[in-house]
């Protein structure tokens, strides 16, 4: 019987999607079968990137496109129908056509819409231990300037604050992803998934045999998806932790005051400005280690994550309490 979650989650404007399937069956549109569809900062950027390397793979450059979950807003979302449509617009003859959007599995809705607009969907999960994704999860927020408060534990303690409208940081671009133990409802969010394709049609990485053992973990992938499983890309290390050297830099080239950035592109075209401003984006960007997590603070985190990994571990018929082991 379905549980009140499913009645309040399927409830979201079908007429937006319902529009997207009558376009796609009438133009012939080509729209992606497979969704990675999280977690964030477990491996689904490398992923990506390995899987778009394979020939009977579509997968577009841009990731995190973000058009379903109707229940997340962020300025960086693609909502428009004709521009995400757009993405698949050079697909070739190929087997499997995938996206990958981080946000999808912390959404309550995106699986529904992923569901109504592609039936037969395959779905990729990436999860890591809880308490590593949250650190890294903060230390790109810093990098990006969707954080402002720049100690782990005092950006975890200002949750609650954040939930009622507080303490938002000035160039946040996603309010609720700010909401750190949120993001690391694993349970409830697989569960979804589960529910909605069907276990057969999910596939859950653990980050930590991906990382590992990467090629083995590659290959049981494509198998998953169907695809040839001789194809072997160029594992390099992708998306290592970054800092930046100017935060004034990073906010103005984000947000560069409304005169300057008309005169720039008056005087320059429009590649070329779009170069320019990659440049210094790209030069603002310094590549370092993470800084060790506070070991009182990671001892308390993986007690308060015990059962939430315990019920992860049952649901996906795995022992991950390693995760809690302090």
């Amino acid at each position: 019987m379905a549980d009140k979650e499913d009645n309040h989650t399927y409830s979201f404007k079908k007429s937006r999607f319902q529009r997207i399937i009558y376009k796609r069956k009438t133009m012939h549109t080509k729209i992606p079968n497979f969704f990675i569809v999280g977690a964030p900062k477990c491996g689904t950027t490398a992923m990506h990137i390995y899987l778009r390397q394979h020939p009977e793979i579509f997968m577009p450059e841009k990731k995190e496109s973000h058009f379903f979950g109707s229940d997340l807003n962020s300025q960086y979302f693609i909502r428009d129908r004709g521009k995400y449509l757009s993405l698949f617009s050079e697909a070739k003859d190929v087997k499997r056509i995938g996206e990958a959007s981080v946000w999808y599995l912390y959404s309550k809705q995106a699986a529904y819409e992923i569901k109504e607009f592609s039936p037969s969907a395959s779905i990729i999960i990436m999860l890591r231990n809880p308490v590593d994704m949250l650190y890294a999860q903060h230390s790109q927020f810093l990098y990006n300037g969707n954080e402002n408060i720049a100690s782990f534990e005092d950006a975890l303690n200002a949750e609650k604050d954040r939930m009622a409208g507080l303490r938002i940081p000035p160039n946040v671009h996603f309010v609720e992803s700010l909401f750190y133990r949120e993001t690391a409802k694993y349970t409830e969010q697989v569960r979804r998934y589960l529910r909605v394709f069907g276990r057969e049609n999910v596939y859950v990485i653990i980050y930590d045999d991906f990382k590992n053992n990467t090629e083995k973990t590659y290959g049981e992938t494509l198998s998953f998806l169907d695809v040839t499983e001789d194809f072997q890309p160029e594992f390099k290390v992708i998306n290592t932790n970054k800092r930046l050297r100017s935060e004034n830099l990073r906010n103005f080239l984000q947000n560069p005051p409304a005169i300057l950035k008309s005169l720039g592109k008056a005087l320059m075209p429009h590649m070329i400005y779009h170069k320019l401003v990659g440049k210094l984006r790209f030069l603002n960007i310094q590549y370092e280690p993470r800084q060790p997590m506070d070991a009182e603070l990671r001892s308390r985190l993986q007690a308060e994550f015990v059962t939430e990994v315990e019920q992860l571990s049952e649901l996906l018929g795995r022992d991950l309490t390693h995760w809690c082991k302090i």
